[in-house]
Formats: structure tokens, sequence, C-alpha cells
């Protein structure tokens, strides 16, 4: 079966300002305010929390390898108290994952945030039954870029890894597509918006509407 697979935030969801209150969270733990802004550091949010928390401490003044250790755990657990205040889905995404499943496709997610806050993260958007796979961070010894993930998440929605491709965000999603030598898809509507365009993926799409139609064609 021909499967398409997801990066979750930035590319399935808008995560980013729940992703920043969260690491703002730990600054403001520490006594140093907001560090992180919810709409101009929305690209450093969507590339994980140990980034958020080393951009915070570099404006700060210090970043210290063994505080970002520290607060890590800390940030976890502040946005696992609140992980969909003001995390969307992308305009038309799910419909674009339903039209996928009627053409015959399998479709799973394949995300570097940790496998419970992921779920966590679908079922407060209502959605976590329309994929038949979820690959985190912690699922398996290892993450992407590895291929290990995605192959994983292809096969457990069903299908065939060789017949498959990833739509993702990022110079990490391209490179995990290209480790396991299949397609890429980026969106140009998450926080890095057309500056993906650089990364030179196999397709990018303006809107989720056009994916079904880009993935047949990759897939042929």
């Amino acid at each position: 079966m021909r499967t398409v697979i997801f990066d979750l935030d930035g590319t399935l969801a808008d995560t980013s300002v729940d992703l920043i209150n969260a690491a703002n969270t730990c600054f403001r733990g520490l006594g140093l305010g907001d560090l992180l802004d919810p709409t101009q550091d929305a690209a450093i949010a969507v590339r994980g929390g140990r980034m958020m928390l080393t951009e915070g401490f570099k404006r700060a003044g210090d970043i210290d390898p063994a505080e970002i250790d520290r607060q890590y755990p800390v940030l976890l657990q502040a946005y696992a108290q609140d992980v969909a205040t003001h995390t969307t889905l992308y305009d038309g995404a799910m419909e674009a994952v339903e039209q996928l499943k009627s053409d015959g496709f399998a479709v799973g997610v394949c995300t570097n945030k940790p496998e419970g806050l992921a779920i966590a993260v679908l079922d407060a958007l209502g959605v976590r039954s329309a994929f038949g796979s979820l690959i985190g961070a912690d699922t398996l010894p290892v993450r992407k870029p590895d291929p290990a993930p995605l192959r994983a998440a292809v096969e457990r929605a069903g299908g065939d890894p060789m017949r498959s491709l990833l739509v993702g965000d990022s110079i990490t999603d391209l490179d995990t597509s290209r480790a396991m030598n299949v397609p890429s898809v980026m969106v140009t509507f998450g926080p890095a918006g057309m500056a993906v365009a650089d990364l030179n993926p196999d397709a990018l799409i303006y809107h989720y509407s056009e994916l079904p139609a880009v993935a047949a064609e990759l897939l042929s």
C-alpha cells in the first residue's frame, strides 16, 4: 500500500505558541522572564525543546549545557499540562488525510516530539484515530533523521516503505526521507515559510488541498 507519513509540529499542526509558552515557563522560573516570543520565534519552537532553551539562554547571555539538561524535563512537564490551548491544525490538513485514505493510501505520523506528547496533541485536536501509526522521538532507540522511525511509521500503518513519502517542514524531515530513499514533500505554510524551497524537496505544497494529487504523482 502507498503511504503518506506526516511530521507533526509545523507540518500537520501549528504547535508553536504552546511550545514557546512551555519554554518561557522555564525561563520565568529562573527569574529571566519571557525570553521567547510566541509569534516571532515560531520557527525556533518547531525545532524542539532543547533548541528553544538554547536560544533563550543565548539571549540571556549564558548557554550552560548543564542548565539546558536540567530545564528540559521542566519544559516537558509544563508542555504536558497545556499541549493544545493555542494549537491548531493547518487549513485543509484533515480533508487531505481523508482524501488520501479514500484514494487508497495509508497515513501515519512520524515526529521528533516524545510519543506521549504527540498522542496528547492529536487527542486534544480530536484526530488521533485518523492515522494508522504514530512514531515519536522515544518510540524507538533512534529518531529522525535516522530512517528507522519513518520506516516503522510506514510499516505500522500497513504500508510499503519503498512506496511511501514524508511530508515535513525542515531539513530533518528532508534528510530522513533521503536516508530512506523516498520522496519528500515540504509545506510552505509552516513557520519556515518559503525557506523550505531552498532544501530542494521533491515537491512543495502551498495548501493541503494539493497533497493528494502530489502524492499520487510521486508514488505513481
